[in-house]
């Protein structure tokens, strides 16, 4: 006997897998992490198939005045329609 799916029951299935994956590749980081912070231990060949992290992005000051400027500004626009509206 066939059984007849509904969307739901598929639906519910595609959530509990997902979240098993998410688990699964959970643990698969902890376990790369684990290898990345022995790799005097490691054996040649999985040395250099593991990734260095991302180098983060550091901004300059330049770029966070200019940042921090321009917040300022919409801030004051704000505050100008916001006194505009209540007629002071």
């Amino acid at each position: 006997m066939a059984y007849e799916l509904d969307t739901a029951t598929l639906q519910a299935a595609l959530v509990g897998y997902q979240q098993q994956l998410e688990q699964i590749e959970t643990k698969m980081g902890e376990l790369r992490r684990r290898l990345g912070k022995s790799a005097g231990t490691q054996p040649a060949a999985a040395a250099s198939s593991t990734r260095s992290a991302p180098r983060k992005h550091r901004m300059s000051a330049e770029g966070r005045a200019r940042i921090a400027a321009a917040q300022r500004a919409r801030w004051a626009k704000t505050k100008k329609a916001k006194k505009a509206a209540n007629g002071e």
